[in-house]
């Protein structure tokens, strides 16, 4: 019985060769529309982006508008509480003094206020010898006139640390631009140079990419020009210039 074929297996056989051929001239057909993609498939990086990629940076020195002040006092007692009391009676008074300068009340920020025991290690076991405690304000002065004298008046009023001062521009948007103005047109030489040694042509800007670090100059100040000998001197504060730097990531198209 197995070797007897019939009709209807003959049909059944002449459906399956006739699909097997069909899929044969499939693959046939649609193999030579795979063959390019295939072959950029297995040979990566045969083709390069035609690009050049320079870095600009812009420069801008402004004059100041606006000190940050950091100052405040630090003191040590004999108990915790004393310290603690002793520091915040002191803080509202240089912050009074503060203010009667005219700096408003959001101007003033509380920036460090800490509380420690203090040891005295000179012996065999650490001995306690009382509590230190600080109380600092940050201080925003937006007439530099004013610097020095908010200065002098704090310490007059009890501040005896003066942790620095710091200058900034109230409105940067100007320089900002300025500065972002110069940074391109220093990428934009820079790339003409390397295009014309290249013996390539720029067609365009393809993408463009920004760092902004504004650079204000920060000033140790000098305790000893408040200090004893001092009293009738007052602080001079100088406020030179800020350095606004932008740099720029330009990748132009070239050919």
């Amino acid at each position: 019985m197995s070797g007897i074929v019939t009709s209807s297996t003959r049909s059944r056989m002449g459906w399956l060769a006739g699909g097997a051929l069909v899929g044969v001239l499939s693959a046939v057909i649609v193999a030579p529309g795979l063959a390019p993609a295939l072959a950029q498939s297995t040979a990566p990086g045969t083709t390069m982006d035609h690009t050049l990629s320079v870095s600009g940076t812009g420069i801008v020195y402004v004059k100041p508008d606006i000190a940050d002040v950091s100052l405040g006092v630090t003191l040590r007692r004999n108990t915790a509480k004393d310290a603690s009391t002793a520091a915040a009676t002191a803080m509202q008074q240089i912050i009074a003094a503060i203010k009667a300068q005219g700096v408003k009340d959001e101007d003033i920020q509380t920036s460090s206020i800490s509380l420690s025991p203090a040891y005295d290690y000179s012996g065999n076991n650490p001995k306690l010898i009382g509590y230190d405690a600080s109380n600092i304000v940050d201080v925003t002065v937006r007439d530099l006139t004013k610097a020095g004298p908010v200065i002098d008046a704090a310490t007059a009023a009890g501040a005896n640390t003066v942790n620095g001062i710091s200058f900034r521009v109230a409105d940067q948007s100007a320089v900002e631009a300025q500065a972002r103005t110069a940074a391109m047109n220093d990428a934009k030489a820079k790339a003409d140079t390397l295009a014309a040694a290249g013996g390539v042509t720029i067609t365009g800007v393809i993408a463009i990419s920004e760092l902004s670090a504004p650079s204000p100059t920060p000033l140790p100040f000098v305790e000893s020009a408040v200090g004893a000998g001092a009293k009738d001197a007052s602080t001079p504060v100088q406020g030179g210039n800020v350095e606004l730097t932008v740099t720029v990531t330009v990748v132009y198209g070239i050919n």
